[in-house]
This record gives C-alpha cells, sequence and structure tokens, in this order.
C-alpha cells in the first residue's frame, strides 16, 4: 500500500505549481512535512505515485491537492487570546485542595496559557499566600483564580471574594454554581468602570463552569437587579457601577463542561455545547451585548482529536483538568499520579461531594486503586437513612468507625468542632443543635480529608484517596501509550498542552487533505508525541 492515493470526487484546478525536484515520496519526510504544521503542504505527481512538498514555485508539476499552514496559536478565538493575554486558546482547569496548584499556574502561564489556580477548599491564608506567589512570577498575568459555588459554607465564598478583590485578582472561574449569589455578581460589578469613550470597562473577568443551559443563561445575562439593589445598599457598590452592570453579561466566557472529573452532570460535550452556543447567540440576539460571550469546551477533552472535535464545533477555547493532574506540576502525590497515569477510560465512577454532600450532589473520581467512592457513597446512605449519629445501628456504627474512620465518631465530632471554628464558625453554629447536620459535618471529615491524603501522599489511607477525574484521562493514556509520555514523570503540563494543540492542527491538516480526496496510510493520518 502506497502512503498517499489521490482519487478526488472533483479535481480541483489551484493554479499552483511545485518543483518536482524538492517533492518528496517517503514516509518520514512526508510525516516532517505534516508536522511542520505552521507551514503550508502542497501535493502533487511524482513519477508514477504522489509526493509533497511545502513550497510552491513557477514552473513544475501541478498541485492537486494542499492543507493550509495551521500552527497551535491559530486554533480557537482570538478574542479570549487577547482579552486573557495568552497565545494559546487554551485553558488549564481548576481542580481543588490546590492540586492545580501554584506551579501548575505558572508553567502554562509562562508558556502562554492561562490555568485556574485551584483554590476550593484551602483556608482563606493559604489562598492569599499562593495567589502572592504567582503573581510575583506572573505579575501582568496570565491566570485565574477559582470561585466555587459554597452553598454549605456562604462564609468561604464571601471570604474568597473578599480577598480577590483585596489582591487585585481580575480573572476568576467560576465552577459548581447551581445559580448566581450575591458574591459572584459582587466581584463581577465591583469591577465596572466606564472608558474615555463611554463604553463599559470590565476589570473583573469572569468564566463560568456551567453543564446546564438554565445555569449557563443565567451567567450570559445581566446581574440581576434584586442582587444589584441589595449590594448597592450595602455600600457595596456605586450607583454607576448597578447600571453598567445592565450592560454586561455576567460572564465574559462559559465553559461548557461535560463529562469531567469532579462535579459534573456527565454530560457529552458534543450535546453540550451545541446547546450552550445556541444559548449564547439566542441572549446575544437578545441583549447586544457590544462583545458577544465567547463559549469553550471542557470535560472530555484529552486527546488531539477530542481538541480538534471541540474548535471544529465552535469553541472559543479548550480545558483540561483531570489530564493535567498527572504532570509533575499538579498539587498531587506520586502515588496518585502514578495511579492517574494507569488509569483506561473506564476506571472512574461516581461519589458523593464533600462540599454539597447534604444536597446529594457527586463528583466523578477514580475508582481503581481506591475504595473512596464505595466508602462514601455508604456514608451517605446512612445519612439518609438517619436523622443522627445516635440513631445508627451500633453494628453499623463500629464497621465505619473501623474501616472508614479508624476512630470514635465522638472523637472525630471533636476535631470537626476544632476545624469548623477557625474555618467557618457559623456552620458549626447551625450544627450544635441539629443532630442531623451534625451527622452530615462528621461525614464530611472522611469526605473533606479524604482529597488531601490523595495529595498530600498520606501513608497507609492510599485505599482512601479521593482522586478527581473524568474518562478523558483514560483516553489520554492510550493516546500516549508507548511514548515518554506514558511515564508520568515526564508529564509537564505546557509540553502536553502544545501536542494536543499540534496534534489538533496536525489532524486539521489531515481532513483538509481527506476533503480533496486524499487518502493517507494510517501512520501519516495519526499525531504521536515526539
Amino acid at each position: 500500500m502506497t502512503s498517499i492515493t489521490y482519487s478526488p470526487k472533483t479535481p480541483i484546478n489551484w493554479g499552483w505549481k511545485v518543483d518536482s525536484s524538492a517533492m518528496k515520496a517517503d514516509d518520514a519526510a512526508i510525516k516532517a512535512a505534516l508536522m511542520d504544521v505552521a507551514t503550508p503542504l502542497y501535493l502533487a505527481k511524482n513519477g508514477l505515485g504522489m509526493g509533497v512538498t511545502n513550497a510552491t514555485a513557477s514552473e513544475g508539476e501541478e498541485v492537486l491537492a494542499f492543507a493550509q499552514g495551521l500552527a497551535p496559536e491559530d486554533l480557537g478565538d482570538e478574542a479570549f487570546k487577547q482579552q486573557h493575554g495568552v497565545k494559546y486558546a487554551y485553558h488549564g482547569g481548576a481542580m481543588a485542595n490546590g492540586i492545580a496548584s501554584v506551579e501548575l499556574v505558572i508553567a502554562l502561564g509562562k508558556a502562554g496559557m492561562i490555568c485556574s489556580f485551584g483554590a476550593a477548599g484551602l483556608v482563606p491564608d493559604a489562598v492569599e499566600d499562593a495567589i502572592r506567589r504567582i503573581q510575583a512570577e506572573l505579575p501582568n498575568g496570565p491566570y485565574a483564580v477559582n470561585l466555587i459555588h459554597a452553598p454549605a459554607e456562604e462564609a468561604l465564598e464571601r471570604g474568597a471574594v473578599e480577598r480577590f478583590l483585596k489582591l487585585g485578582v481580575d480573572t476568576v472561574e467560576a465552577s459548581a454554581y447551581l445559580g448566581l449569589t450575591e458574591h459572584i455578581v459582587y466581584y463581577r460589578v465591583a469591577g465596572l468602570s466606564r472608558n474615555a469613550d463611554g463604553s463599559v470597562n470590565i476589570g473583573n473577568k469572569v468564566i463560568a463552569k456551567v453543564s446546564r443551559t438554565e445555569v449557563g443563561r443565567r451567567f450570559m445575562e445581566p446581574a440581576p437587579d434584586k442582587i444589584l439593589k441589595k449590594l448597592l445598599d450595602q455600600g457595596k457598590i456605586t450607583a454607576e457601577q448597578a447600571e453598567l452592570a445592565k450592560l454586561v453579561p455576567m460572564a465574559d466566557d462559559i465553559t461548557a463542561e461535560a463529562d469531567s472529573g469532579g462535579h459534573t452532570d456527565n454530560r457529552p460535550f458534543v450535546t453540550l455545547l451545541p446547546s450552550i452556543i445556541a444559548l449564547r447567540d439566542e441572549i446575544q440576539a437578545e441583549q447586544n451585548y457590544p462583545i458577544a460571550l465567547r463559549v469553550g469546551a471542557g470535560g472530555g477533552i484529552g486527546t488531539p482529536e477530542a481538541a480538534l472535535a471541540a474548535f471544529s464545533m465552535g469553541a472559543a477555547y479548550i480545558v483540561l483538568g483531570s489530564v493535567n493532574q498527572a504532570c509533575v506540576e499538579a498539587g498531587a502525590s506520586e502515588h496518585t499520579r502514578e495511579l492517574l497515569a494507569k488509569a483506561d477510560m473506564a476506571d472512574v465512577t461516581m461519589a458523593p461531594a464533600a462540599d454539597m454532600f447534604e444536597m446529594g450532589v457527586k463528583l466523578q473520581v477514580l475508582k481503581r486503586g481506591s475504595m473512596f467512592a464505595m466508602r462514601a457513597q455508604k456514608l451517605y446512605d446512612l445519612y439518609v437513612a438517619y436523622d443522627s449519629i445516635e440513631d445508627i445501628p451500633a453494628a453499623e456504627r463500629e464497621k465505619i468507625e473501623k474501616q472508614v474512620f479508624r476512630s470514635n465518631l465522638d472523637d472525630i465530632w471533636a476535631g470537626t468542632i476544632s476545624f469548623f471554628r477557625e474555618r467557618d464558625p457559623e456552620m458549626l453554629e447551625r450544627a450544635m443543635n441539629n443532630p442531623k447536620r451534625k451527622m452530615a459535618l462528621i461525614f464530611r471529615w472522611y469526605l473533606g480529608l479524604s482529597s488531601r491524603w490523595s495529595n498530600t501522599g498520606e501513608k497507609g489511607r492510599e485505599m482512601d484517596y479521593q482522586i478527581w477525574a473524568g474518562p478523558s484521562l483514560g483516553a489520554f493514556n492510550i493516546w500516549v501509550r508507548g511514548t515518554y509520555l506514558e511515564e508520568y514523570q515526564n508529564r509537564k503540563a505546557a509540553d502536553v498542552a502544545l501536542h494536543i494543540l499540534k496534534g489538533a492542527a496536525y489532524l486539521e491538516r489531515v481532513n483538509q487533505l481527506k476533503l480533496q480526496g486524499v487518502q493517507l496510510s494510517p501512520v501519516l493520518g495519526c499525531y504521536t508525541p515526539a
């Protein structure tokens, strides 16, 4: 079988010619020409077969097909790159408890990509320290910080916004929101001012991660009057800012979050992304914003094929999280990164979420090598079945004390009191006279610490590690099998991102050739990291 065949339905006369002496016909040379993604590629007859070259000539063989030059930085929306000051339409998504670490944010930022620091779950002082370290290394950005919706711990969300405003954080990634809160509205509106030409200057940018159209709508529309009035009455925003808020959407970018690690509704992005884009178009027609919102894609993207699919469907940018967690810069332990690097697509499952435990919200975690999902579900089942710790049958209580907590529940409660006394005294006060809420806080002790054990590599707790991951990680592992990226010690976040983007550009060039009747051998039709 020859490497290239040409059988178009309707041949096109491009009017270009190439020097036959400069043409290459062997697999290695053709692969190299395709890999030079930023340079156009031309295909013509070369004797009895076909050959390629990267340059046209005044005389020679007629060009039969070509692939345009397409560099990784050409993919995605230019407005996204300009607004965030990045070279690539790539966003490293937030992963809580500092898994999306300071080192990860800095590494991607210095490579021309924006990444969100995983502030969720960390105490305010730790978040502030991390932000200052990032700002020292990236004084002009790009970086973002995660702002997670915390319905059970409102004080944390409020405190995070206050810190962000104090420290001059100008971009947040809003995640896990079920609707708008006054805290996210305050952050957005507090950064509004009027330019000299009368237009609205948006000082605080919001990238909102959503899985449902009803939530997406809230971020695509202007801030609600009810919340604006409340903030105005509190003196947190000015009258002018309240008026300007009616002219802009609540977010600059909307990430359609599909089947991801962590909080997820397990949506396939081939159905979610078009729905969110259609909603954006509908609201843009209603509101006529001077600058239209951009829609990106996250969840399920771990290969060049998936990245190209997202861009081809209209994504302004792509978001990766699970794949980055296995990289050397991530705030995950050696044991966790090794497990992640061996995961397959089916090695994930759903488990109760610590921050929304009482609501029954679930997130996606790695099940291979950990019993966290099963043990967390057992705790949730007990929470639903009983009204207090005291109501749990003695045999069941003894079992979870021995297998899950490895301690008496009374001792766990004492530790929980100390924890929430520092973190959220209001939450503790509400639980003191509510046995059901007290039980939830005790159970959340395990769910909360299990992710930290994974990050720090807590010895003896390996089977309790809560490791957030989506099936995209398994797809990535399959793609890099047999390459240097198979070993997790070799995975550097910026390098991985560039391979995915370059691979997407490579495959787009292959598709362009196919549309013109060119058939390539399998070795030429795929992109492999090298």
